[in-house]
């Protein structure tokens, strides 16, 4: 669910206290914020959180009730169900610039200081005070939940650097503060929180209820701006740790995330996330953050084999051979694109084609990469790769009926008579298939189909489109195939 960057605009010109207001800002804590930009969204239609795909009617209602609350909330759901993505767009419900007391690790607010530093210099300055402007990307911080995490990383310490150069250990100014003040104005998120240690989970209660922070026994009121978001997995209640109660009672909603419930939200999160070219666009990004097109994967993706591939991972999904609880991530049918596409590339490194198209003979290898990704029911243990590639067929075999099960295949049919056969595999070029097979009538209909339409007549999309109408009539059993080695040979 990648989100292209959007530009920043220019940073508003006051430069001290008294340029900002003149200009007449107002201030608003995070919450308000995001509950006004997110009415104002509301009204006019805009889009609230670009980017997350099936969750229209299910998820965000829930999260919208949630931000116009004001409540701190917990996502909850299985493995790869975009709820890192989701808590990241949220920032996008920020103003897009705000003013900090230039300096401040805490990202005070001119018009309401609340560390010390920033006590004493506005103090000090008065309407000299000089401010700065942070920008919406860089008011969110996140914290993976790791067995070694300590209060200190979440909360603060003392500095044993400012204690050496002569400040006494009383002194609130030698405290160095950890991630959860330095995101105060902003939206901290703490992925897979049961995993944090029970005793940890404690330090969280204060910023949750009484919004502030206590450090090592300091006299410290530091009163947080903030909207803190949890995530976390169902199976690590039992498995791993556990939210301690205390604590989340003091989380204002706990929402429930899913994969795509139908079979057009998978198309759209694959078409969104993998890293391939979709007739000739870059669509660049991966699944929770990636950085982009990897250099050089340019294979075309034909939009029958995104549907494969989306239903490949859904019977997955609802395999009684797979560990439910454990889930089936996006990540699956993402990589799974990617790794098929990569196939084609590599075919055409070998083989010399110009503009590889991605075929059905290179599914099969995607099963054995994809096999890490999924947990397995004890008892199939041994079985991994016989399952997956069972199921590939039957997602295979499901397109081939959604797509070209109604037409009439009797022209390819007829170029098995009198014994002939065609061998294809994920090393066959696109011109050495096509040469075998022939002119075949009605291949234009048979290309419309499978969705390639106008611009789609390289000898890689004709290829790609009869070879998945051989594999169907096989998997129909109008035909025989012999497996070879990195390849098949189709006859009679």
């Amino acid at each position: 669910m990648h989100e292209s960057p959007t530009p920043r605009s220019e940073t508003p010109l006051a430069r001290t206290l008294r340029d900002l207001r003149e200009s007449g800002h107002t201030y608003r804590t995070v919450k308000a914020e995001i509950r006004e930009n997110l009415l104002d969204r509301l009204r006019s239609g805009t889009p609230r959180f670009p980017g997350i795909v099936g969750f229209d009617d299910t998820v965000l209602p829930h999260l919208e009730r949630a931000l116009l609350a004001g409540h701190d909330l917990v996502l909850l759901g299985e493995r790869g169900q975009g709820k890192t993505r989701l808590i990241r767009t949220i920032t996008r419900l920020l103003d897009e610039w705000t003013p900090v007391v230039d300096g401040c690790e805490i990202n005070d607010h001119p018009y309401a200081p609340a560390c010390v530093r920033c006590v004493k210099l506005a103090a000090e300055r008065g309407e000299e005070l000089e401010i700065a402007w942070k920008h919406r990307d860089d008011r969110y911080g996140e914290k993976l939940a790791t067995p070694d995490t300590s209060v200190g990383d979440l909360i603060g310490d003392v500095d044993p650097i400012k204690i050496a150069e002569g400040r006494t250990l009383g002194d609130p100014e030698t405290v160095h503060y950890g991630l959860v003040p330095r995101t105060n104005r902003g939206v901290f998120s703490v992925n897979e929180l049961p995993d944090l240690a029970e005793r940890i989970q404690v330090s969280l209660l204060n910023v949750l209820e009484e919004r502030d922070i206590q450090v090592r026994g300091y006299n410290l009121r530091l009163p947080l701006d903030l909207l803190l978001i949890a995530s976390a997995n169902p199976e690590d209640y039992t498995n791993r740790g556990r939210i301690i109660t205390p604590l989340k009672d003091r989380f204002g909603a706990e929402i429930r995330t899913h994969y795509p419930l139908t079979l057009e939200d998978e198309l759209d999160l694959i078409r969104q996330e993998a890293a391939l070219n979709w007739r000739g666009q870059e669509a660049a990004g991966a699944q929770d953050g990636g950085a982009g097109e990897p250099e050089g994967l340019s294979a075309e993706l034909p939009e029958h084999l995104v549907e494969t591939i989306a239903r490949f991972t859904r019977l997955v999904r609802e395999s009684t051979a797979v560990d439910s609880r454990s889930g089936v991530s996006a990540r699956f049918a993402i990589a799974a694109a990617e790794t098929a596409a990569a196939s084609a590339v590599r075919r055409a490194a070998l083989t010399g084609e110009e503009r590889p198209v991605t075929r059905v003979c290179d599914l099969p290898g995607i099963v054995p990469t994809l096999r890490g990704k999924v947990e397995f029911e004890v008892s199939e243990e041994g079985r991994e790769v016989e399952v997956l590639a069972h199921l590939l067929r039957r997602a295979t075999a499901e397109t081939f009926r959604g797509t070209l099960g109604g037409l009439d295949l009797s022209a390819l049919l007829d170029k098995f008579s009198e014994g002939v056969q065609i061998e294809s595999g994920e090393l066959t070029p696109a011109t050495e298939l096509l040469q075998q097979i022939g002119p075949v009538n009605g291949l234009s209909k048979i290309m419309s189909a499978v969705g390639m339409g106008e611009g789609d007549e390289s000898p890689g999309h004709a290829a790609a489109a009869l070879e998945f109408a051989l594999e169907g009539l096989y998997l129909m059993r109008r035909l025989s195939k012999d497996e070879v080695d990195g390849g098949a040979v189709y006859r009679t």
